[in-house]
């Protein structure tokens, strides 16, 4: 696929078949991810592919299974959202973030080094590696778009990643910014429309 036809479509995944992803194939994304930029030129970064159903769902146990409308009526309404397309597109995955991960058949935890207190910086400079990570995380999306897979993402809430580092003893200095599931799309499945952005409404030459 040309790679600006995988830009175009790229899409959040949140349904998926039952059917194994190619080892081969994962890691051939992978590997696109250690082309991305870095911040210290080192690429410390790891990754922890799951693909046992039995761990994953070990992994995934703190987060809910079901999701009722009227929690996610609760978390639209306190977080402000006004907008339609916004609310559409978490209403389509507030519920399906257990069922995502799940489903995928292969969970990937992308883990970056980093340095103690990373979570309260002194600078911006501080989140270097954090920033570092998340261009490694868009080339593996384009990877996976480029392969015909979907991906799906989530990130850790309150106590999630401590649990997920001592099921999988992840080391003390490294951390994973988010769940990643790739996986093959479900058949028909009807995605909720992204809000399409023209660039000459973004875009300011030499001033804003």
């Amino acid at each position: 696929m040309e790679y600006y036809e995988a830009v175009n479509k790229r899409r959040m995944v949140r349904d998926f078949k039952s059917q194994p992803v190619d080892l081969k194939t994962v890691k051939r994304i992978l590997s696109a991810g250690l082309k991305a930029p870095t911040n210290d030129h080192m690429r410390n970064w790891e990754f922890v592919v799951l693909t046992d159903g039995a761990l994953i769902e070990k992994v995934i146990k703190k987060i809910p299974k079901k999701v009722s409308d009227k929690r996610v009526d609760f978390i639209l309404k306190s977080w402000r959202l006004k907008d339609d397309c916004q609310q559409k597109m978490y209403r389509d995955a507030i519920p399906k973030q257990h069922e995502m991960l799940s489903k995928s058949n292969c969970l990937i935890l992308p883990l970056f080094k980093h340095e103690k207190n990373w979570l309260e910086p002194k600078n911006i400079s501080s989140l270097n590696a954090f920033a570092s990570i998340w261009c490694c995380i868009e080339n593996i999306l384009l990877a996976a778009a480029a392969e015909g897979l979907g991906c799906a993402l989530r990130i850790p809430l309150s106590g999630e990643a401590e649990y997920v580092g001592r099921i999988l003893n992840l080391p003390e200095n490294y951390a994973f910014p988010c769940y990643l599931a790739i996986g093959h799309p479900e058949d028909g499945v009807v995605l909720p429309k992204p809000i399409d952005r023209d660039l000459e409404s973004k875009l300011h030459l030499n001033a804003w």
